[in-house]
Parts: structure tokens; C-alpha cells; sequence
């Protein structure tokens, strides 16, 4: 069973993030679990949800406190919060910033790095006023990873939105995919 943890801010899409990638993973014929795990938090605040994926039924139901691998949709966060708290080893961490992979400074993770908030300006992508970075790092982890088809991925963005919405966060996937940085 794969688990992945998603970091971010509440308003980001952390929450949609989880559940894009699990309906990703199911077109896979995989099952799924998508969950967020917050508090009485509001907009800005950290935030975190969950994904399971697997090729047999998923019984367990708790939060995830050593996933595989980790998704970070703010370019600051890490800064705030440790990101890569029980990261099994190999783990992979895909991060929204302008950084190259080694000037993030994390240790013991693989680190790919995606300016997920570019794309999303250029695409103009906001939701009240602010760049919506979830599906770009969706395109940036699958390329990262594997453990989701890009196809899969843009499937879940345009069943998910409807017309130009959804096209052009499919399309926010898709430079993602093309503009990732690996650091190994």
C-alpha cells in the first residue's frame, strides 16, 4: 500500500489535491482512500490530508504517520513545519517552489521541485485572488513518482471541472509534469 501526505494551507486545495489523486489512482484500478485531517483551522493555516492507494482493499482508517511519500503545496511551509516527519527512507518529497532541489536544504528524501505557483499565475489560475497550486503539483508528482499516469491525472481534473476550468488545470498539470526538477 502506497500513502502519501499532503501538506499545505487552508484555502490551497489540499483537501481537493487528495481526492483528484485518489480518482487519479482508481481509473488505475486501484483502491483509494482521500482524507483531510484538520481542526477548527481557517484559511491560511496548515493544513493536511491523505491519500491511500493500493492493489487490495484498504482497511486501515487512521491518519498517515509514515508515508511514502509527500506532497507540498507551499513554497514556505516546509520552513514552518516538518514537512518530512516520518518520511520512509527513499521517500519522495515534491515541492511547490522556485528552488532547485538542494537549496531546500531537507535531508534523508528525494526531492523534486516544481514551481507549481508560476504555472498557476500564467494559466491564471485563482481562486479569490490566490494561485491555485494543486492541480500543477498532481502533474509534478506523477512524473516524480509514477504511482499515477499523467493520463489518469488530467482524467480526474477534467471529470472534476467542466470546460475551461477544467482544461486549464489539466493544462496546469501538464507544465508541471514538464517542468519538474528532480534532485536525484
Amino acid at each position: 500500500m502506497l500513502e502519501i501526505r499532503i501538506h499545505g494551507r487552508g484555502g490551497q486545495g489540499s483537501v481537493t489535491a487528495a481526492q483528484l489523486l485518489a480518482h487519479a489512482a482508481f481509473f488505475e484500478g486501484k483502491w483509494v482512500q482521500a482524507f483531510p485531517y484538520f481542526g477548527a483551522e481557517r484559511r491560511g493555516a496548515p493544513v493536511k490530508a491523505f491519500v491511500r492507494i493500493s492493489d487490495e482493499p484498504i482497511l486501515v482508517h487512521s491518519q498517515i504517520y509514515n508515508p511514502d511519500d509527500i506532497i507540498v503545496l507551499d513554497p514556505y511551509l516546509y520552513k514552518l513545519v516538518d514537512v518530512a516527519e516520518g518520511l520512509k527512507k527513499d521517500g519522495i518529497i515534491v515541492m511547490n517552489t522556485t528552488q532547485k532541489p538542494e537549496e531546500t536544504k531537507i535531508e534523508n528524501a528525494r526531492i523534486a521541485t516544481v514551481d507549481a505557483t508560476k504555472i498557476a499565475l500564467e494559466l491564471n489560475l485563482r481562486v479569490a485572488g490566490l494561485p491555485v497550486v494543486n492541480t500543477s503539483i498532481l502533474g509534478a508528482f506523477a512524473k516524480a513518482t509514477g504511482e499515477a499516469k499523467l493520463e489518469s491525472v488530467l482524467k480526474a481534473i477534467k471529470e472534476t471541472w467542466s470546460g475551461s476550468t477544467g482544461e486549464k488545470n489539466a493544462r496546469a498539470a501538464e507544465l508541471a509534469y514538464e517542468s519538474l526538477t528532480k534532485g536525484w
